[in-house]
C-alpha cells in the first residue's frame, strides 16, 4: 500500500529526531522520501507548518535558552492571572480524572484499554484510552512499537488491551488540534490518570506552561510548595504517562540543556521547535 504524504512527513520527522546530531541535509532528507528537493520542502512546510532547515534552529540550545528566559514569568502570569488563551491551551481543553486507590491497587485489573498507532507531524503517536479517557500517549522510537507497548502494559499488568489503529484515528487528531492550539473549549479532553496525589499534583502544574515556553524544575517545584524538592519533582516529571497533552517537554535543567525525555532529547528538541513556530505565528 502507497504511503500518504502524512505517513512520509511522520517517517521524515522521525529519522530528522534519530539524526538530529548529524544535521541531515534538505537533499537527504528530500532523497530518502523520495521527493524531488524543491517540491520536498514545499510539502514538508504545508503540513508542518516550517521548512526542514528552519525547524533545526528551532531546536538548538541558544532557542531554548530564550524560552527559558521567558518562561518563568510566563508561568506565574498563569497561574496569578488565570490566563485564558490558545497559549495556555492543555489546561482550558483537558481535564484531569485520577484512578482511584482500588483502581491502582488492582493494577489495572477489570480495567479496558483501547489503544493504537497514528502519523503525525511529531512522527508516530501511540495512543491509549479508557472508557473515561486518554491514559496513555507515547512516541514510536526507531519504527519500534514494542517499546511504548511495553512500558504502557507495565503500568497495568492485569489490564485487558486491544488494539485498534483505526479506532484512535479521531481521538489523535483531537489531540494534535490541541496541541496546535485550536481544540475546543466546549469538549475537553478527559485524562484517566493512574499517580500518586504528588505526581497528580505535579502533572497539573505541568499544564498551566504556555505552549511555546520553557520552565525548570525548580519552577514547578515552587508552583506545588515544594521548593526544595526539584528531585522529586524531576521524578514525577519523568513519570508523566501522558506525553505532549501533559507537556512534560517544556521543563527543562536551568542552565538550558535539553535531556531527560523518555522519547529521547532530540524528539523533545523537536516539540519545542515547533511550539516556538507555532507561537511565533
Amino acid at each position: 500500500m502507497a504511503q500518504t504524504q502524512y505517513q512520509i512527513i511522520a517517517e521524515t520527522i522521525d529519522h530528522l529526531v534519530a539524526h538530529y546530531d548529524e544535521q541531515p541535509r534538505l537533499e537527504v532528507l528530500a532523497a530518502r522520501a523520495g521527493y524531488e528537493t524543491t517540491h520536498f520542502q514545499k510539502l514538508f512546510k504545508d503540513h508542518v507548518g516550517i521548512s526542514p532547515k528552519r525547524l533545526v534552529q528551532y531546536m538548538n540550545m541558544r532557542r531554548a535558552q530564550e524560552l527559558l528566559e521567558s518562561g518563568s514569568s510566563a508561568l506565574d502570569a498563569a497561574y496569578e492571572t488565570g490566563l485564558s488563551s490558545t497559549s495556555r491551551l492543555h489546561d482550558l481543553f483537558v481535564s484531569c480524572i485520577g484512578m482511584t486507590p482500588g483502581e491502582v491497587k488492582g493494577r489495572g485489573h477489570g480495567l479496558s484499554v483501547t489503544y493504537g498507532f497514528h502519523p503525525s507531524p511529531l512522527g508516530r503517536l501511540m495512543i491509549a484510552r479508557t472508557p473515561r479517557g486518554v491514559c496513555w500517549l507515547a512516541f514510536v522510537v526507531d519504527e519500534d512499537e514494542s517499546l511504548p507497548i511495553a512500558r504502557m502494559k507495565a503500568h497495568w499488568p492485569l489490564a485487558a488491551f486491544t488494539r485498534d489503529d483505526g479506532g484512535i484515528a479521531e481521538l489523535a487528531e483531537a489531540i494534535l488540534q490541541i496541541w496546535r492550539g485550536q481544540g475546543d473549549e466546549t469538549k475537553k479532553l478527559g485524562l484517566d490518570l493512574y499517580g500518586t496525589n504528588f505526581q497528580l499534583q505535579v502533572w497539573q502544574a505541568l499544564l498551566k506552561i504556555p505552549g511555546g515556553e520553557t520552565v525548570t524544575y525548580s519552577d514547578i517545584a515552587q508552583k506545588v510548595g515544594r521548593p526544595k524538592a526539584a528531585r522529586a519533582i524531576g521524578n514525577a516529571v519523568g513519570a508523566n504517562p501522558v506525553s505532549l497533552l501533559i507537556p512534560c517537554h517544556r521543563v527543562i535543567r536551568a542552565s538550558g540543556i535539553i535531556d531527560n525525555y523518555a522519547w529521547g532529547s532530540p524528539r523533545k528538541k523537536l516539540i519545542l521547535g515547533m511550539e516556538s513556530n507555532i507561537s511565533c505565528t
